[in-house]
């Protein structure tokens, strides 16, 4: 079992953390953090994909166009400046950031200017010291830098346009033409090459910090991968694409209670034929990668190990796709050779078949409860319910992609469901206390592991929700506010936990 005793962790983004700098990051309210988090007794800090962003998907941590890189947004101005990068000038805001929602585009352009301006001053010999760390960090990811720098670098040069309208000896990734563009932008290159040295410097440090405290992240690794991304460009072969670079297939899942027409997600599928012939490299650097990050992996859309739904491009529902069979266990195998403990979470939520179940049996791993799915009228039978649960599973009361507790509660459960909980609670519920009653339940599970979203903790409504499936805007903006989560509810909540062992 992975989760070596009774314990408890909370989730929340980094963009969510309070900064003066119009999103979350990691400086020091990521530290505060991780102090309350000690306060409170808990071991986990849960965390979505830190893979770049960008508005044209929403701001997606899902969405990103690299699987390996960092997000650039969530580099700490003030860390920069104690490293002598900066001056306290160069960092001050022209925009007024709101407290509680990330304002991505003010966001971006004011990161841009002060990560530029950092780089800059490092050019001119600030902060020398950091450059043989610099060197040391593009030799350590050689595997991935150079591709990600360039295609960054190359996206910008061409305005901005997708890797498949580029000049044709640059979209194949002809050696000389590319050799060349990367000479003339040589700088632009090694600027995000050095972007990315701060951001896992960074990281590196609160990882470390966390460690102290004896905290551990769990991470999160999506399946699928952006189509105009540096990964897709560099490896067009581990893809399912036509000579043009456009996808023959797309991902998606397919019709069922929640939409009549499934979804459709439109990431490329994988050829997982060719994957196989070289033993999943690409894949298994990348689980490595993030397990280097990571103390615990959760691999989001798990089911996909097994079979994935595979849709013809160019339909415009996912109605007409096909059940295609991975090779996952093969995979797997590989993976666990080189990481026996197998530190992985399989997010099993959705339609979920025995092969699925067969295949995280085999390699003895975790699937997650959400007890907001648990009061239906399947109660006494639902793998959700609390009386159900098993010892190596993580219960929440809700993800990322639910609403909260309280949101939950007075908009989207029944009467019949609001009643069921009060009556397997043995509470009368209220809005002011629905979440501090599912908190309970989920501690005294039997489950090694609760991880509760900040939000519940907190007992916040339908103004916190992180995201809404299927919705296009308004998604991943929420931030705790400062002075929200304090001394008091960590101390108050440390007592909770350690009433149900944990």
């Amino acid at each position: 079992m992975i989760i070596p005793k009774r314990s408890s962790g909370i989730l929340l983004h980094i963009t969510s953390l309070p900064s003066p700098y119009g999103i979350g990051d990691l400086g020091a309210a990521a530290y505060q953090f991780a102090d309350l988090l000690a306060e409170a007794g808990q071991r986990y800090w849960q965390i979505l994909p830190l893979n770049p962003t960008e508005l044209g998907s929403g701001n997606s941590p899902y969405s990103s166009h690299s699987a390996f890189a960092g997000n650039p947004l969530l580099i700490s101005p003030v860390l920069l400046v104690e490293e002598g990068l900066l001056t306290k000038k160069d960092i001050r805001p022209t925009h007024t950031f709101d407290d509680r929602k990330v304002e991505f585009k003010e966001v971006t352009d004011y990161k841009k200017r002060v990560l530029q301006k950092a780089y800059d001053n490092f050019k001119a010999g600030e902060a020398g010291k950091l450059k043989g760390e610099f060197v040391r960090f593009q030799e350590e990811h050689q595997d991935w830098l150079p591709d990600y720098t360039r295609f960054v670098a190359f996206k910008h040069h061409f305005e901005n346009q997708a890797w498949t309208q580029w000049p044709a000896k640059i979209k194949n990734r002809q050696r000389e033409a590319v050799e060349e563009l990367a000479a003339d932008l040589s700088e632009e290159i090694e600027c995000e090459a050095f972007l990315q040295f701060l951001f896992y410097q960074q990281w590196e440090k609160l990882k470390a910090y966390c460690h102290s405290k004896e905290i551990s992240f769990i991470g999160d690794m999506p399946f699928y991968v952006s189509h105009d991304s540096a990964d897709v460009w560099s490896h067009p072969h581990l893809f399912k694409l036509d000579r043009s670079g456009m996808p023959t297939a797309v991902s998606g899942v397919p019709p069922d209670y929640f939409s009549k027409t499934g979804q459709l997600w439109g990431t490329p599928v994988f050829d997982w034929k060719v994957l196989q012939q070289d033993n999943f490299d690409w894949w298994v650097k990348r689980i490595a990668h993030n397990l280097q990050l990571f103390g615990l992996l959760r691999l989001d859309h798990f089911r996909a190990f097994s079979a994935y739904w595979e849709v013809p491009a160019g339909e415009e529902t996912a109605i007409h796709g096909k059940w295609v069979k991975t090779p996952g266990a093969e995979l797997l195998t590989v993976v666990q050779e080189i990481f026996p403990h197998m530190p992985i979470i399989a997010e099993d939520l959705g339609e979920i078949d025995q092969p699925v179940r067969d295949l995280m049996a085999q390699f003895n791993l975790p699937g997650m409860r959400v007890l907001l799915f648990a009061f239906g009228d399947d109660l006494p039978h639902s793998l959700y319910a609390p009386h159900n649960h098993i010892p190596n599973t993580i219960v929440y009361t809700g993800t990322h992609d639910n609403s909260t507790a309280r949101a939950w509660y007075e908009q989207d459960a029944s009467k019949e469901d609001r009643k069921r909980l009060s009556e397997y609670s043995a509470q009368q519920l209220t809005k002011q206390n629905v979440s501090e009653v599912m908190a309970r339940l989920a501690y005294m599970s039997v489950a090694q592991l609760v991880v509760l979203p900040i939000q519940d903790i907190l007992g916040l409504g339908k103004e916190a929700i992180m995201n809404k499936p299927s919705t296009a805007n308004g998604n991943w903006l929420w931030r705790l506010e400062r002075g929200l989560f304090t001394k008091t509810t960590a101390r108050k909540l440390r007592k909770e936990i350690q009433l149900y062992g944990r």
